[in-house]
C-alpha cells in the first residue's frame, strides 16, 4: 500500500524529489520504492511503469504505468473506504453533514455528547452540504447523519422511503425584499402574482423544485428572473446593495430568521409570506435524516444513536419554546 501511495504521488507531483518532500522522506527512499515497483512490474508485464528523463525532469509514465496508476488510485480509495466503514461500524467515527442554516441544531445537540465522544475517542466529522446534496450524501455513505431541508410534494414522503426522519418543522416559502411597501404590501403574496416581480432565485435546489412544480420546467421563461444565485448570502448582499430591486425566494424559516434579526444578512430587508395558489401542494421538511433501519442495527451507545437522541432532545426543547437556534430552514 505504501508503494502504491508513493507511485500515485509521484504521478501527481512529477518527481521523486517532490514526492519525498510531500512525504517527509529522503529522495533515496522514494526512488528505491519506484525502482522496486519498476523491476517487478517489468518482470510481470514486460514494460516498466516509469522512465527516468534526467536530473530535474518529471518522471515519464509509460502507457502501462498510466493504467496502473489509475488501478493503484482506485485500490487505495477502496482500501481507505473499507477502513472508514470498519471504524464506523465499530462506533469509532461518525460523519455528519449539515447545511449552514441547520448547523445551530447540530451544535446544540453536540454539546450533549461531546464529553462521551471525547472520553471514548470517537472521531466526529462534520461536513458542509447544500440542500440538494443532503439525501444523496446518505445514500452514497458520504455521511451517516444529515441535517437540513428537503422538498416534499403531494406524494408525501415517498422520496424519503429509504431514510429515517426526525422532523423539526414543515413550512412553505417567503419573499425577502428591498421593495417599498407601496410596491409590495405587507401581506401574504400569492404565487400566481410572482410573474409581476423581479425575482432572485437559486440556480438549483429546493426553491427551483418548488418553481418547477408550480410553473413547469420552463418557469424561467414564465417569471421575471432578475438574478440567479448559488448562495443565499449572496442574494442578501445583492438586495442590500440595491444594485437591483426585487424579491429573493427563500424558505419560510430563513425568512423568519431574517425578519426577527437572527440572520444579520437580512438587516434592512422585509419578509413577506408566499402562498401557493397555482400548483401541487409542496412543503419544506426540515429535520435530521439517517439511512433507514441503520440505527436499529447498532447498540444503544453507538455514536449514531447517541447523537440522534441528542437531536431529539434539542427538537423537543425547540418545539416547547425553551430555546431557538440561530436559524431554522
Amino acid at each position: 500500500m505504501d508503494q502504491l501511495r508513493t507511485l500515485v504521488l509521484v504521478h501527481e507531483v512529477g518527481t521523486a524529489l517532490a514526492a519525498a518532500r510531500s512525504l517527509g522522506r529522503e529522495q533515496s527512499s522514494v526512488q528505491k520504492q519506484l525502482d522496486t515497483l519498476n523491476r517487478n512490474f517489468k518482470q510481470l508485464c514486460g514494460e516498466p511503469l516509469v522512465v527516468k528523463q534526467g536530473r530535474g525532469k518529471n518522471v515519464l509514465f509509460t502507457d502501462s504505468g498510466e493504467a496502473f496508476v489509475e488501478i493503484a488510485r482506485n485500490t487505495l480509495r477502496d482500501w481507505l473506504d473499507g477502513v472508514h466503514e470498519s471504524r464506523r461500524l465499530r462506533g469509532e467515527t461518525i460523519t455528519v453533514g449539515t447545511t449552514r442554516f441547520t448547523l445551530g441544531f447540530l451544535a446544540n445537540a453536540g454539546e450533549h455528547v461531546a464529553g462521551e465522544f471525547a472520553e471514548r475517542g470517537v472521531d466526529l466529522r462534520v461536513t458542509h452540504l447544500r440542500t440538494r446534496e443532503l439525501i444523496s450524501a446518505l445514500r452514497t455513505k458520504q455521511a451517516d447523519l444529515v441535517c437540513g431541508s428537503v422538498l416534499v410534494g403531494e406524494q408525501g414522503e415517498n422520496a424519503l422511503a429509504d431514510v429515517d426522519v426526525l422532523e423539526w418543522r414543515r413550512s412553505g416559502l417567503s419573499l425577502v425584499t428591498n421593495l417599498s411597501a407601496d410596491q409590495l404590501p405587507n401581506r401574504p403574496m400569492l404565487a400566481s402574482q410572482l410573474h409581476s416581480l423581479p425575482l432572485v432565485i437559486p440556480a438549483s435546489g429546493l426553491i427551483s423544485g418548488f418553481l418547477r412544480g408550480w410553473f413547469g420546467a420552463d418557469y424561467r421563461e414564465r417569471l421575471d428572473i432578475a438574478a440567479e444565485i448559488d448562495d443565499v448570502r449572496y442574494g442578501f448582499d445583492l438586495l442590500r446593495s440595491e444594485l437591483l430591486h426585487g424579491c429573493m425566494i427563500v424558505t419560510r424559516g430563513v425568512g423568519e430568521a431574517a425578519d426577527d434579526g437572527r440572520l444579520p444578512e437580512g438587516r434592512g430587508l422585509r419578509t413577506v409570506d408566499l402562498i401557493n395558489d397555482v400548483g401541487p401542494k409542496m412543503h419544506v421538511l426540515v429535520g435530521a435524516f439517517t439511512r433507514r433501519g441503520e440505527r436499529q442495527g447498532y447498540s444503544a451507545d453507538h455514536p449514531l444513536n447517541l447523537l440522534w437522541r441528542a437531536l431529539e432532545l434539542e427538537n423537543a426543547k425547540w418545539k416547547s419554546g425553551e430555546h431557538r437556534p440561530a436559524v431554522a430552514s
